[in-house]
C-alpha cells in the first residue's frame, strides 16, 4: 500500500535569457522517505531545489504539499510553509555557537511579538525558555551536543554539516531538502551522514536529498529522479535508475551495470 504523497510538483519550467534550465519537471515524493535527485553536473538540480524553496521563480508549474496547493514565494514563507533546506556552500552564522544557530532557526515558528519581546512578557520568556530546549535536543539528535558552545566556526566541517541539519529540523519541516549534505566529507563522515538521514527517515520525517555520491544515494534513498539538462529521464527505485540506459549513458557511465 502506497503512502501519502507529501510533495506533488508539476510542470515547472525556468528560463534564465536563452538557456531553458528546467523543462516539464515533476516529481512525487511520499510521507516518510527519502527521495533523490540526481545527474550530471548542469542538470538543473540546484535549480529545481531553488525553484521549490523560493530563491526562483518558475515561469510554470503545479505545487501541492501535503495536499494543499503551495506557492515558493520568500524563502521564509517558504519555511513557514513546511520546507527547509540546507545548501551545498554551508550557511552557517560562524560567530555564533551552535545552540544559537539552531534556535534562529526556531524562531520561524515563534508566536512572541515585539511587545512581548520588548517588555519580556511571561508568555516570551516561556517560549524563549523552550527555544533554548528544543535547540539542545536538537544537537544531542544529530550528535553534536557536546559541542552546543562551540562557535560554528570552530566545528569540524562534518558537525557544521550537521549542525546545518539542526537548525533546519528546527523549523519542525514537513519536508527536509538538502542539497549535497556529503559534499567535502570524508568516507568516516559519510557513514555517520548516512546513519543520521536514516534516523531522521526512520522518525516519521520526509526527506530531497542532491547529492553526487552515487553510492550513498543509491544505498540511502527509496526512489530516485534524474535529470538531465532540465529534463527528467528517469524516475523509479535505485535499481530501476542503476539500469536505465538513458541515464547510464548521461550520468553513471558504463560501469553502473
Amino acid at each position: 500500500m502506497s503512502k501519502p504523497i507529501l510533495l506533488s510538483v508539476k510542470g515547472v519550467n525556468k528560463r534564465f535569457g536563452g538557456l531553458q534550465a528546467l523543462s516539464e519537471v515533476g516529481i512525487e515524493i511520499e510521507q516518510g522517505e527519502i527521495y533523490g535527485l540526481i545527474g550530471p553536473n548542469g542538470a538543473g538540480k540546484t535549480t529545481f531545489f531553488n525553484v521549490l524553496t523560493g530563491l526562483y521563480t518558475p515561469d510554470s508549474g503545479e505545487f501541492m504539499l501535503g495536499g494543499a496547493p503551495y506557492k515558493p514565494t520568500a524563502v521564509h514563507e517558504v519555511a513557514k510553509a513546511g520546507i527547509a533546506r540546507t545548501f551545498q556552500n554551508i550557511r552557517l552564522f560562524g560567530d555564533m555557537t551552535a545552540h544559537e544557530n539552531v534556535m534562529v532557526g526556531r524562531h520561524v515558528r515563534t508566536k512572541a511579538g515585539v511587545l512581548g519581546a520588548v517588555f519580556r512578557t511571561r508568555a516570551t520568556l516561556r517560549e524563549e525558555e523552550a527555544i533554548e530546549d528544543m535547540a539542545h535536543d536538537l544537537l544531542e539528535y544529530v550528535g553534536i551536543g557536546q559541542y552546543a558552545n562551540f562557535t560554528a566556526r570552530n566545528l569540524s566541517y562534518g558537525h557544521q554539516r550537521r549542525l546545518e541539519i539542526a537548525r533546519a529540523l528546527a523549523t519542525e519541516p514537513k519536508l527536509l531538502a538538502l542539497d549535497e549534505p556529503a559534499a567535502g566529507m570524508n568516507a568516516t563522515e559519510k557513514v555517520e551522514l548516512r546513519a543520521l538521514l536514516d534516523k531522521i527517515r526512520n522518525d516519521g520525517r520526509t526527506i530531497l536529498l542532491i547529492e553526487h555520491d552515487v553510492k550513498l544515494v543509491m544505498g540511502l534513498c527509496n526512489r530516485l529522479t534524474v535529470l538531465d539538462y532540465g529534463k527528467v529521464i528517469a524516475t523509479g527505485s535505485p535499481h530501476d535508475v542503476q539500469h536505465n540506459p538513458a541515464v547510464i549513458e548521461a550520468y553513471l557511465g558504463t560501469s553502473a551495470h
